[in-house]
């Protein structure tokens, strides 16, 4: 674990775990500084190397949920930092004790993007174009939509994945993780939220609509994790208390419920989107199996927009998908 001090560190100052991608260490800075204008007190940056950034395993192999979480967490519990940044899709859905997460800042764009050669879209690719993504849940929509696409199943940050895009240059931001071949496909899907992070919609060439691909739970949110007494009455409680958007902590609470529901983790082919309007609150959620030929998208909606009807309404929405035979179509655990 290696420290950079991004501020004046010291006596009065808080410490702030973070990996050490450039996704990551942007999202970071931006709550530190958040943070930090808030309370009045410096910060300091926390990197932690995780299983995550250091295996090169297809992603939804690496032991299941968490694989970027999990080193962080340790970190937190450990002392080795006051809070943790997280992307708040890649967190397991169960949270563990001793941690809380203190704020959900407002979310960022939802949507999945396509990056393509030639500023292709979905429609516009070519028979049997080449799409990487690692994630089984877009693969799963990508088929679905276009059976005729070849998903090529892709690791690495964001710069080395858009490297992967013919005639686009990589990025060097992961340290060489996946970087073997470049420039080989036709297209890669990432987030939105994380390209507008990094400075590089440039590359976008469609954004999914979620009618055509629903988002990973909790995708564009990040999560603020630290331990119990740091929210309660910690140096900065009063500044996280002030970082957490009940619109979207509402939206994600929702979606999380689900996720845990079905025993999904967060490389499922899940997807799951949550809708604050007015005082209601709207879940719309599909569950795919692997090749796309087979989706089941229901939706619901609460009567209240409060966290406990958040919750539940992530239950109700799982457990109908459930009743239509959710766990045999995703091969998600046994119900």
């Amino acid at each position: 674990m290696n420290g950079t001090v991004s501020t004046a560190a010291g006596r009065g100052s808080f410490r702030v775990g973070t990996r050490g991608s450039a996704l990551a260490l942007t999202q970071t800075t931006t709550v530190a500084e958040a943070l930090a204008a808030a309370s009045g007190h410096p910060y300091e940056i926390v990197r932690v190397k995780t299983e995550g950034d250091v295996t090169s395993g297809p992603l939804s192999q690496l032991g299941g949920t968490g694989v970027f979480a999990a080193a962080l967490r340790l970190a937190l519990l450990d002392g080795g930092c006051d809070v943790a940044v997280h992307s708040l899709k890649d967190l397991p859905s169960v949270q563990p004790e001793g941690l809380v997460i203190a704020a959900t800042p407002t979310r960022a764009d939802v949507r999945d993007a396509l990056c393509a050669r030639d500023g292709l879209t979905l429609a516009t690719l070519p028979d049997g174009a080449s799409v990487g993504t690692g994630s089984p849940r877009r693969a799963a929509q990508l088929l679905a939509a276009r059976p005729d696409l070849v998903i090529v199943d892709i690791r690495g940050n964001v710069g080395t994945r858009l490297g992967r895009v013919a005639g686009k240059a990589p990025a060097a931001d992961d340290g060489g993780v996946g970087r073997a071949v470049q420039g080989d496909l036709d297209a890669v899907v990432l987030a939105s939220a994380g390209l507008t992070r990094l400075g590089l919609q440039e590359h976008i060439t469609e954004y999914l609509d979620p009618s055509i691909m629903l988002p990973a739970p909790g995708q564009g949110a990040l999560a603020v994790e630290c331990r119990p007494e740091t929210a309660a009455a910690g140096l900065i409680a009063p500044a996280l208390a002030g970082l957490d958007d009940l619109g979207t902590r509402l939206a994600v609470t929702a979606e999380r419920s689900l996720l845990s529901r079905l025993e999904a983790g967060c490389a499922a082919p899940v997807g799951a989107l949550a809708s604050v309007d007015g005082g209601s609150l709207r879940l719309e959620a599909v569950v795919c199996s692997t090749d796309g030929t087979r989706l089941l998208r229901r939706s619901l909606d609460a009567g209240a927009a409060s966290l406990e009807a958040a919750g539940d309404l992530g239950v109700r929405l799982a457990g109908a998908l459930l009743a239509d035979g959710a766990a045999e179509l995703a091969e998600l655990a046994r119900h």
